[in-house]
């Protein structure tokens, strides 16, 4: 998959704290950082988890490699259910502080990482997201006109986890996929991952087309639901195609609409007859795909200011409040700025 799993990290209570920081730099060494940078995550993972002990009560960690521009590096999310930050823009700055601390630690995370973001409400909670990355980020990085975030976790106490996301993109379009593997564990995870391999060699241009070509690649495991998404640059369009309980919607500052996918298992039953859906490009519209370890009722507009935001706070706000906790869990969200 080209998006990695998150690992869901316990910080709601101090004595989870030493394992925790332990499996995040144990991560980060993996990518390749040097001491000196590992010390800096050190610190970072550090303050995160003592705001949440002081804070917020506690929460969790969300962690996981990823690779922006062809650099590798580690992404660190802080999701907790607290009172929220009043006038954080205060708050960032050093010796500022709510509990007569020495006001040090969110202006450190600020200093230390290469890239920071909080999404934050009173009596809701907060997502202070950071990025850490080998070298700095070429200048183009910031100017591609896709934007993908995906939030992937597994159902909690298993490691395998059943749901994968997946993307192409060319110079003629993006395809995205994101498929959930009947239950869940290491056999799930194997229906995804071939549904994907299927995915990424299918020559077709059609959703419905790459469905098919799925459907008979992935016979030989217990079958997955999945939904294929395919942008075209020069039409300016989306097509899409999806069997089973992959929840997409299409979702701007002021509407929203839901598409319904066909009945049936990729790799046992599909319909005979399925067509791409056809969808027109409108300026500034998030495409947002769910499987169904995340409920169905939910509205991004209740999110105040939060497109403003980095997509990977969009998926995380919804995954905090809408995760059913019994399933693996998706929430995959694109933005396409041509």
């Amino acid at each position: 998959m080209v998006n990695a799993v998150h690992h869901r990290l316990n910080a709601s209570d101090r004595s989870y704290f030493a394992i925790l920081k332990k499996e995040i730099h144990a991560l980060a060494s993996g990518v390749g950082f040097s001491a000196k940078k590992l010390a800096e995550i050190d610190i970072v993972v550090a303050e995160i988890v003592s705001n949440l002990a002081k804070h917020a009560g506690g929460g969790e960690l969300l962690v996981k490699i990823i690779e922006q521009a062809g650099i590798p590096g580690i992404e660190l999310i802080s999701v907790d259910n607290g009172p929220g930050i009043n006038d954080l823009n205060y708050m960032m700055q050093d010796g500022a502080s709510s509990k007569k601390t020495l006001g040090q630690g969110l202006g450190a995370i600020k200093r230390l990482s290469d890239f920071l973001q909080i999404y934050t409400n009173k009596a809701w909670g907060t997502i202070l997201l950071c990025r850490f990355f080998l070298q700095a980020l070429p200048a183009a990085a910031s100017k591609d006109p896709v934007e993908i975030r995906s939030v992937v976790i597994p159902k909690p106490g298993e490691t395998a986890c059943g749901d994968g996301f997946s993307y192409k993109q060319t110079k003629q379009d993006l395809r995205l996929f994101l498929g959930d593997g009947l239950g869940h564990g290491p056999e799930a995870a194997a229906a995804v991952a071939a549904a994907d391999e299927a995915f990424r060699t299918c020559p077709d241009n059609s959703p419905c087309e790459i469905i098919r070509f799925m459907h008979t690649a992935v016979k030989k495991t217990r079958g997955l639901v999945g939904t294929v998404a395919i942008f075209n640059f020069k039409e300016k369009q989306w097509r899409l195609c999806g069997v089973g309980n992959i929840a997409t919607r299409m979702q701007s500052r002021t509407f929203s609409k839901n598409y319904i996918s066909y009945n049936g298992i990729i790799g046992l039953n599909i319909p005979g007859t399925m067509n791409d859906q056809e969808i027109p490009y409108e300026k500034g519209q998030h495409m947002v795909l769910c499987s169904d370890g995340i409920r169905s009722r939910w509205d991004l507009l209740k999110y105040t200011g939060i497109f403003r935001y980095d997509l990977s706070i969009l998926a995380t706000a919804l995954l905090k409040d809408h995760t059913r906790n019994t399933d693996d869990s998706s929430v995959v969200s694109c933005k396409i700025n041509v």
